[in-house]
Parts: C-alpha cells; sequence; structure tokens
C-alpha cells in the first residue's frame, strides 16, 4: 500500500488534487475533513496533512510519497528524495523592509531584527553571507512586524508583491525560489516500485500541458511547404489518406501558445481540415 500525504486546504490543495485527477489518481469518498482518502488505484490511498508537516511525515514514514513546497522541504530540514517539479505553487522567499526606511541590502541589516516564519533558510541565507542578524520567530502577520517595532526587516513568501506593497513594504533581496514538489520517503523507494509510476503519471500529465496535437490533411504537391511550418517534437508523422492519393495526413504536437499563428500559416501553405485537439498525457 502506498500512502501519498496531500496538502488538505490551502492554495496548494486544489491544484494538487486536479494534478492527480488528470494523472488518473482522482481523490475518492474523501475531502478536506476526512483524514484519509480512497483512488482509483486500490493501493493507493491519499492522507490529507498541512502542507508544511508533510516533508516530515514522508521523511518518517507516516506517508510514502507527499506534495508539498521546496520551501517547507528547506525549511524542515528534512531527508527526502525530491522526485520531481510539479510546477506549480511558485512562489519566493523575499528579504523586506518598511518603504521608509533607506536600507537597500542585506549587508545594512548587520545587528538587526528580522521576523520570518521561515527561521532556518533565514539563518542560511544571512549565514552564507557573513551578516549577523537575530531572528524573530512569527507564526503569522509577519508583514505587520516592523510597523509596530518587533523587527526591522522580514524574510516571507511573496507570490506577486501584492502584499508587500499593501503593507508598505519594499523588497530588498531575493532569499529563496520555491515551488510544488513531489516527494518520497527514500526507503519506500527502494521497497516500491509503485512510486515510479506515479512520478511517470504526473510528469505525463505536466509534459501534456501547453502542448496541442494538429491532424489536418495536406496535398502531396504542398507537403514540404507544410514540413517548414510544424516544429513538431520529433516531426510530423505523415500518412496516407486512402480515399484520395493525392492527400496526406499530416500529424504533429506543437507549443498551444504558437497555434494562432501556426494553424493560419498552414492554411496559407495548402492544409486543410485542420483539427487542434487537447493532449491529457505525454509519456517519455
Amino acid at each position: 500500500m502506498i500512502r501519498i500525504a496531500i496538502p488538505n486546504k490551502g492554495r496548494l490543495h486544489d491544484p494538487t488534487v486536479s494534478l492527480l485527477r488528470e494523472a488518473g489518481l482522482p481523490v475518492l469518498e474523501g475531502g478536506t475533513r476526512k483524514l484519509f482518502a480512497k483512488t482509483t488505484d486500490p493501493e493507493i490511498t491519499y492522507l490529507f496533512a498541512r502542507a508544511a508537516d508533510i516533508p516530515e511525515y514522508v521523511q518518517d514514514g507516516a506517508a510514502d510519497v507527499g506534495v508539498t513546497g521546496l520551501d517547507l522541504i528547506h525549511e524542515t530540514k528534512s531527508d527526502v528524495e525530491v522526485l520531481l517539479d510539479l510546477n506549480f505553487g511558485r512562489a519566493g522567499l523575499v528579504l523586506a523592509v518598511p518603504e521608509e526606511a533607506t536600507i537597500s541590502s542585506a549587508n545594512e541589516l548587520n545587528g538587526m531584527r528580522v521576523a520570518t516564519e521561515f527561521p532556518n533558510i533565514t539563518e542560511d541565507y544571512f549565514k552564507n553571507q557573513g551578516i549577523d542578524i537575530e531572528i524573530i520567530k512569527v507564526s503569522g502577520a509577519c508583514e505587520m512586524t516592523p510597523h509596530v517595532g518587533i523587527a526591522d526587516a522580514i524574510v516571507d513568501i511573496s507570490s506577486s508583491g501584492t502584499t508587500l506593497v499593501t503593507n508598505h513594504l519594499k523588497m530588498i533581496d531575493k532569499v529563496f525560489s520555491s515551488s510544488v514538489q513531489l516527494i518520497a520517503n527514500k526507503e519506500s523507494m527502494q521497497k516500491n516500485g509503485k512510486i515510479e509510476q506515479i512520478r511517470t503519471a504526473l510528469e505525463s500529465v505536466l509534459r501534456a500541458k501547453g502542448k496541442r496535437y494538429l491532424m489536418m490533411n495536406v496535398p502531396t504537391a504542398s507537403l514540404e511547404t507544410v514540413k517548414k511550418v510544424l516544429p513538431g517534437m520529433a516531426g510530423p508523422t505523415i500518412m496516407k489518406v486512402e480515399s484520395d492519393d493525392s492527400v496526406l495526413a499530416v500529424h504533429a504536437v506543437v507549443d498551444a501558445a504558437t497555434i494562432f499563428a501556426t494553424v493560419d500559416e498552414l492554411k496559407n501553405a495548402g492544409a486543410r481540415d485542420v483539427l487542434v485537439v487537447p493532449i491529457e498525457r505525454m509519456m517519455p
């Protein structure tokens, strides 16, 4: 039995559940109020947990696999196997000071107080630069601490910078970049090959995002021109059309971002009956 720990709430919950569903492992008979949930695979169950607790759950073997932020993995210093960047939940830990402060670099904070929910990452950041600061550990509302005299600066999560602006703070440096990762217990990895199947399934969904499958009919005389338009992953697939020897069926995988321009170029090159199809999964 494989137990996968996933965030029970917050900004990481819905994208995680959605990605797992696309990979063929939807949550069944469960919800955020339950501790466990079944999947379509009888050998795989979900464990709902706080994202901050998941690295240690996986390290200690309470879960075999987990989905959580890279920042939380580093903050807890958990000894886990990082299997795959899931490419969502991107955010950064930033060093910020009040807007009116004259401080413009980390070096100027020597001997001062820095408030954060990430004391280990913050300590490593300043230690690597040889800067001596006092860390004030907080569990929330970090952005308020400089304004009430608790700290001179903060290290906090920022994805868009809106919170900093709202609280009259300015960023002076990036401390750490994070995104959501698939992790595994190291012993479980050695014992159970199904974990690699889970990784491959999720990777196949990620590879398919941003790609589209093009199908079209192309007159034989226009084939070379059409091939120049198509930037397919391994070149287009070309097949005969049984009902018309003068026409070929051409298939290719292209970037979704280029679809609008590509389809127009293909039609100008002689392609017709162009179909654009979404791709659910792409296996390496």
